[in-house]
């Protein structure tokens, strides 16, 4: 029995080297694990363990002072009747809304031009240079911009006779204000990786199509546009994943105020969590984001066809 225990990793090798094609695909298999194991191991600590605490916290009622007490789905059932959880939640679509497709079409416009213009680097750094600030550095920044006495921006709005602004302490326009912020921000990283794809498409097809008699609106809509697809399919992917998770500028510019007019979700989690000391709830929330975004996710990447391109 253990000559035969003993045989068989034995046979197994000889199997093995007698199939010189399949032992080479098994060492570049093992060579790209070696290679993605660093990642692997950076996600499974910093992102995966992290979820699954969070999922596991979520099921309990613990204010970080005592051990947590197992309570089953009773946050989930909380959020139902939670008026502050849904107007938090109404609040991060009208964000998502102001932002995702200003920002879009600004960025597809930026780097049409910077196609057709100039592709110079310099100007390239210029329009991504407000994306390599980093959040709190943006806010602070239109923050005194957008001061109601002394920002530059009240100042040019007096020039021509527009009455001052209180943009980050009206409750009508606060939203707006911090979406007009990171699209500031984010509009440059947008027109870059448009303008990238811009220059995988041939130009065969575009002239092409001109020598078809096609003007530029229908060549940048039949040939330009559809070709951009899976450019488009992961800017908006990646802009609406990261506007439904806008804090930084909220954090430093508004606090969720005035009147809870910019408490977006992610807010609501931070109070919860740290002011209120409710991290079962606060987990909740945070998982029943995650599942949203996923969903959202889904949606989007089977509405623009991602797995298939126009080039193909």
């Amino acid at each position: 029995m253990v000559a035969a225990e003993w045989g068989k990793p034995a046979h197994s090798i000889g199997w093995l080297r007698s199939r010189p094609k399949l032992r080479a695909a098994l060492q570049r298999n093992l060579t790209g694990w070696l290679f993605i194991l660093p990642a692997l191991i950076g996600f499974a600590v910093f992102y995966l363990y992290p979820t699954l605490r969070a999922v596991e916290i979520s099921l309990t009622d613990w204010n970080l002072m005592r051990a947590p007490k197992f309570i089953g789905l009773d946050n989930y059932a909380k959020l139902i009747d939670d008026p502050r959880f849904w107007q938090s939640v109404r609040i991060t679509i009208a964000y998502v809304l102001y932002n995702i497709p200003l920002q879009t079409v600004l960025g597809l416009g930026l780097a049409l031009l910077m196609d057709r213009l100039s592709k110079s680097v310099t100007v390239r750094a210029i329009v991504i240079a407000p994306y390599l600030l980093s959040n709190v550095i943006a806010a602070l920044i239109w923050l005194w911009l957008l001061d109601p006495l002394l920002g530059m921006t009240n100042v040019a709005l007096g020039l021509i006779g527009v009455p001052r602004q209180a943009f980050l302490a009206s409750p009508d326009l606060a939203i707006v204000s911090v979406a007009a912020i990171n699209i500031w921000r984010h509009v440059g990283l947008t027109a870059l990786l448009f303008y990238a794809g811009l220059q995988a498409i041939p130009r065969s097809l575009q002239e092409a199509a001109r020598l078809e008699g096609a003007g530029e609106w229908t060549v940048f809509r039949r040939v330009t546009l559809p070709l951009l697809r899976p450019v488009l399919v992961f800017v908006l992917v990646t802009s609406v994943i990261g506007s439904f998770q806008v804090f930084d500028t909220i954090a430093v510019a508004t606090q969720g105020g005035p009147a809870n007019s910019t408490s977006a979700i992610i807010w609501y989690v931070y109070e919860s969590a740290f002011r209120f000391s409710k991290m079962g709830y606060a987990s909740a929330m945070s998982v029943a984001l995650f599942a949203v975004l996923i969903l959202i996710t889904i949606l989007q990447m089977r509405a623009l066809r991602a797995g298939s391109s126009d080039l193909e």
